[in-house]
C-alpha cells in the first residue's frame, strides 16, 4: 500500500512516563464551554458543572481526611504528602482552572479546565511522577513518501467507534504503562476491522515481555512495536493474562495456544500534513501517537487548542477519528485514564496546528 515499515531495532531507550488516575470519578464532560464560576470551575446547570461540584466534594472529602488522619492519599510519590500540601495543591489547582478558563473566552469550543483526580496535585508532582521521561527516536517516514493516500476522500466526520471497533477506554491505575494501553489498542481495532471478533487483548503481556521497555516505569510505542514485529508474539486475551498494574515476569504461551500477531507497522511524522494524517487513519484504523499532556491533568472537555507543546511529547494515547463539522476541527483521543476523565475518557484536540505534538510522532498497526 505503499508504506514503508519500520523494522530496525532501537535497544533500549529512555522510557516514556506515563500518567494516570486512581479515583473514578462520575460520567464523561461534555465538551461545549460554560461560564467559568468564581471557585474555578464551571457555573451551575451543565453535567458538566455537576460533575465538577462532585469532584469538589469527592476531593475536599479527600483532603479532609489526610489532614486529619494523616493519610497520603490516593497518588504515590518518593515522599509522603501532608495534609496540609495536598489542600495547598487543590487551592493552587483552582486558581489555575480559573486561570486557563480566562485565558479564551470569545473561543466557544476551546477546552474546559477543572477539578478532577488530579486536584490535588501540584503540576510539577505531576510531571515528576507521571510525565518524567520523553519517547525514544525512531525512524520515522514524512508523509509525501505515502503515495496510496492521495486518493482518499475525506468526510467531515468520521469515528472509528462507529463501526463497532473500539474496545472500551481503560484505566491504568499506577502503572506508567500508556505506551503498551495505545499499542494494545490499535492492534485490537485492526484486528477488527480485518474481521475478527472485538475483544480486550493483554496489556499485561505487553508491559511484562516486552524487553525493550521498562514496564509499569515507562516506554516507547515505538519499542513496543519493534519486538511486537520482530518477535512475532501472539497478543492473548486479557482474560487469560489480566491487567495488574504491576510489571510482573513474563509468561510465554505455546506456538500453539491462540492470539493475535501484527504483519508489521509504519512511523510517520505528519507535522504540517494532518490532512494526510487523517488519511492514514481512514487507511489504516486507529493511530498510535505520543502527546504532551502536561496541561491535560486539568481537561475536563471541550477541544484543546493551547497551553500544550510539540517537542515535550510524554505520553501516549490512540487517535480513533475526527471532527470537521464544526467551527474547530478536531482529533478524537482516546486515553487510559479511565472513563471518568475527561469526555468519557477522550480528548479533543485540535486538528491543524500540530497541537500538543500530536502528528510528531504517529504510528500505524498491520495485521
Amino acid at each position: 500500500m505503499g508504506t514503508k515499515e519500520a523494522s530496525e531495532s532501537p535497544g533500549r531507550r529512555t522510557p516514556l512516563r506515563c500518567s494516570r488516575p486512581s479515583n473514578p470519578g462520575r460520567g464523561g464532560a461534555e465538551e461545549s464551554k460554560e461560564k467559568v464560576a468564581e471557585a474555578g470551575a464551571p457555573a451551575l446547570g451543565s453535567g458538566m458543572e455537576l460533575q465538577a461540584l462532585w469532584r469538589l466534594w469527592l476531593l475536599c472529602c479527600c483532603c479532609c481526611c489526610c489532614i486529619c488522619c494523616g493519610s497520603s492519599a490516593t497518588f504515590t510519590s518518593n515522599r509522603p504528602r501532608s495534609g496540609d500540601r495536598q489542600a495547598a495543591a487543590f487551592r493552587e489547582s483552582l486558581n489555575r482552572h480559573r486561570y486557563l478558563n480566562s485565558l479564551f473566552p470569545s473561543e466557544n469550543s476551546t477546552a474546559v479546565y477543572g477539578i478532577n483526580q488530579f486536584s490535588y496535585l501540584f503540576p510539577e508532582e505531576f510531571k515528576a511522577i507521571y510525565l518524567r521521561s520523553k519517547p525514544s527516536r525512531f525512524p520515522r517516514y514524512p508523509a509525501e513518501v505515502q503515495t496510496s493516500l492521495s486518493n482518499v476522500s475525506l468526510p467531515l466526520r468520521f469515528d472509528w467507534r462507529d463501526r463497532h471497533v473500539v474496545t472500551q477506554v481503560r484505566n491504568q491505575q499506577a502503572c506508567g504503562g500508556c505506551w503498551a494501553f495505545s499499542v494494545v489498542g490499535a492492534v485490537e481495532s485492526v484486528c477488527a476491522i480485518k474481521g475478527e471478533p472485538l475483544e480486550d487483548l493483554s496489556v499485561q503481556q505487553v508491559i511484562d515481555c516486552s524487553y525493550n521497555n521498562y514496564g509499569c516505569s515507562g516506554g516507547s510505542t515505538l519499542n513496543a512495536l519493534n519486538w511486537l514485529n520482530k518477535t512475532q508474539v501472539k497478543l492473548v486475551r486479557d482474560s487469560e493474562y489480566p491487567f495488574k498494574a504491576q510489571s510482573g515476569l513474563c509468561h510465554y504461551f505455546s506456538d500453539s495456544h491462540s492470539g493475535f500477531s501484527i504483519k508489521g507497522f509504519s512511523a510517520y511524522d505528519f507535522s504540517d500534513q494532518e490532512d494526510q494524517m487523517a488519511k492514514a487513519l481512514l487507511t489504516f484504523g486507529p493511530l498510535v501517537v505520543v502527546v504532551d499532556a502536561v496541561s491535560w491533568q486539568d481537561y475536563l472537555g471541550g477541544v484543546i487548542q493551547h497551553h500544550c507543546s510539540s517537542g515535550e511529547a510524554n505520553h501516549a494515547v490512540l487517535i480513533t477519528g475526527f471532527d470537521r463539522t464544526g467551527s474547530t476541527p478536531y482529533w478524537i483521543v482516546r486515553n487510559s485514564w479511565g472513563s471518568s476523565w475527561g469526555v468519557d475518557g477522550y480528548a479533543h484536540v485540535k486538528m491543524g496546528g500540530n497541537i500538543c505534538g500530536i502528528a510528531d510522532s504517529v504510528s500505524a498497526v498491520f495485521v
